[in-house]
């Protein structure tokens, strides 16, 4: 982080957007596993976050030297929790994280598997991935504080299959991520003989490569964390194909369906965003067109309408303020038959649903497209 950063946090117009500063600015140091010694300093040049995730790049200096670039991996674990509670497990002190490197060079591309300890300090299991933990020639030795760290299995680590990736640390453009339980039961010390994995939930991304609509083919199965260390992003929406769906979320028996029913969506953003989020996309509804009304749990979706009226649909008892609209009877995906309100939306419309809420969105003009973007996000 610049330290210029520090001047201007407490200004009024910080005070407002306080969001710009978060989370590089309240990292810090002390939490980074060398710096129990002073004769260790590192350079943070990337922090990146999705869901339970943190990843953090840059370098470590030893005695004001440049030692080595470094990865570092913080893993909360709320998801593998779970998972391995639906065992009658608890997790242990140690869990195992599968990693790919995608370098700026694509054949320097590597993947590994590496141990990760829980640290109190940081309330998350971690490790940090250094280039080398050789000292350079003719420098002290490392601080024994630090060296009853290091190792193939330590919290400091080097993993000589990711040196050529680590080499031009600034062109390490991506990574990928998956965990599962380590090798032995806490407290007991019994082998775990099928770990689970916590893969971001079978996490899938939409990808054109069949024009057929609904195709399977164009889902893609990434069953992993996906953190981007690209800074910025210029998209044109048109640039983006679109990729076509059939009675998108209707079942069978909803009068809705019909061999016409296409709709269209680009995704702009997917596994690039942080955090929970899942996706940003445009949404077109063609004259006429549905997409299928249908309940988040878990979830929470926004949309915005940019071009076109229509007729959207909200759970009855969703947002008290329609308590006068019409109440009609709306086929839920996978739910039957639901009461809903039905309410008239146009450009700058929005609609905002949380987990539980239920919702749905139809053109019923004769000629013009309804177009709007979506935000959809995990609730927790």
């Amino acid at each position: 982080m610049d330290d210029r950063f520090e001047d201007i946090a407490s200004r009024p117009e910080n005070s407002i957007f306080q969001v710009v500063f978060f989370p590089d600015r309240v990292y810090h140091a002390q939490y980074l596993n060398a710096t129990r010694s002073p004769r260790y300093r590192y350079n943070v040049t990337e922090v990146r976050s999705t869901v339970d995730v943190a990843v953090l790049k840059g370098q470590v200096y030893l005695d004001g030297r440049f030692l080595s670039n470094f990865l570092r991996i913080e893993y909360r674990g709320s998801r593998l929790v779970e998972l391995a509670r639906e065992r009658n497990r608890l997790l242990g002190r140690q869990l195992v994280g599968w990693m790919k490197l995608h370098p700026r060079d694509a054949s320097l591309s590597a993947e590994a598997e590496v141990r990760l300890e829980y640290c109190r300090w940081t309330d998350a299991y971690q490790v940090e991935i250094w280039q080398t933990l050789e000292v350079p020639t003719g420098a002290r030795a490392h601080d024994l504080s630090v060296l009853d760290q290091m190792g193939r299995d330590g919290a400091i680590t080097r993993v000589r299959t990711f040196d050529a990736a680590l080499n031009d640390i600034k062109g390490l453009k991506a990574l990928e991520l998956a965990f599962r339980e380590g090798p032995r039961q806490w407290p007991s010390g019994r082998a775990i003989p099928q770990p689970e994995w916590d893969n971001n939930f079978g996490r899938t991304h939409q990808e054109l490569r069949v024009d057929q609509p609904s195709a399977e083919a164009n889902t893609v199965r990434d069953l992993n964390y996906y953190v981007d260390f690209q800074r910025g992003f210029l998209l044109q929406a048109e640039d983006v194909k679109p990729i076509r769906y059939l009675n998108a979320m209707m079942d069978g028996d909803n009068p809705d369906v019909k061999p016409g029913n296409i709709i269209e969506m680009r995704w702009l953003l997917q596994r690039e965003l942080g955090g929970s989020l899942i996706f940003f996309h445009e949404v077109t509804l063609p004259p006429g067109k549905v997409e299928g009304t249908h309940q988040h749990i878990g979830t929470e979706e926004l949309y915005y309408v940019v071009e076109g009226k229509g007729v959207a649909y909200l759970g009855e008892e969703d947002d008290p303020a329609l308590a006068s609209r019409p109440t009609v009877e709306q086929h839920v995906f996978g739910l039957g038959k639901k009461a809903c309100k039905a309410v008239p939306v146009r450009k700058g419309s929005v609609l905002y649903t949380k987990s539980g809420g239920i919702h749905g969105i139809r053109n019923e003009h004769s000629t013009q497209p309804l177009k709007f973007v979506a935000f959809l996000y995990h609730t927790a």
